[in-house]
């Protein structure tokens, strides 16, 4: 395929995602605004207006990174696991994969509308933190460059979750027992510094500390960990898991019956 048809190629899934986000707002865009004002008032108000302040922050603007990185995880996540294993079970994917299309193409497409929703959701709630905290912006690389790539590594993960899934049951088994106990353990209600020994030590095993403290260093300029460093690690690991969804879909790897 010349450039010009990679292009359209590409611009067509993308396109598709997009509209299948805004189609079914419903869906994918209301219920992590609502979920996140109840954390916003539960945790952030409620229980937030009898906790000291953390890093020098009023608690209730302490968790606006973490939930905000919280809604980017699940969503870049839900979008590509739901789409691609949708047209999996549909065999709408047969389309593309009889079509010339190249596995970096139809993978790149898929990817980005994930990371879209993934970006747009967590715009919307960083929008509705407004109406309970007011978080300075010290780094606006660091929110941007940290946004991106958490959303560009779980809807990676999507992608490869849904190759594996054969069944809905298998799509939400990852997110239950991986992504849901990570995600809260990432930090986001509170910060490792103030974790006891051994936990604060396991907790720099989790790749998802790394993700909330980075966007909580762009809001705030304060991090328990190297944002440099972090930035590395997360590009490549979001690398390696573009090569192993590659190998996997050379090898047909849930697409062959």
């Amino acid at each position: 395929m010349n450039p010009s048809a990679l292009w359209i190629a590409f611009y067509t899934i993308v396109r598709k995602e997009v509209v299948r986000i805004f189609r079914i707002w419903k869906q994918t865009l209301l219920p992590p605004i609502m979920t996140q004002t109840l954390y916003f008032l539960v945790f952030g108000t409620f229980i937030g207006s009898r906790i000291s302040e953390i890093d020098g922050q009023p608690y209730v603007a302490f968790i606006v990174p973490g939930l905000v990185m919280m809604v980017v995880i699940q969503n870049a996540f839900a979008n590509t696991v739901s789409s691609f294993f949708g047209a999996k079970f549909m065999h709408n994917i047969d389309e593309i994969l009889v079509s010339p299309t190249p596995n970096s193409i139809m993978l790149s497409g898929y990817v980005i509308g994930g990371v879209l929703r993934g970006i747009i959701s967590g715009f919307l709630v960083f929008l509705v933190s407004l109406f309970f905290a007011h978080p300075g912006i010290e780094h606006l690389w660091a929110i941007v460059l940290f946004t991106f790539l958490t959303a560009l590594i779980f809807s990676l993960l999507g992608f490869m979750n849904s190759l594996f899934a054969k069944s809905f049951d298998d799509v939400g088994i990852f997110t239950t027992f991986l992504i849901v106990p990570l995600t809260y353990l990432g930090g986001v209600f509170y910060t490792i510094d103030h974790l006891p020994e051994p936990w604060r030590t396991i907790s720099l095993f989790n790749p998802i500390v790394y993700m909330v403290d980075g966007l909580r260093y762009g809001f705030f300029g304060v991090s328990s960990t190297n944002p440099l460093a972090s930035v590395v690690a997360l590009t490549l690991l979001c690398a390696l898991l573009f090569w192993v969804n590659m190998m996997m879909l050379k090898r047909g790897t849930g697409l062959r019956s």
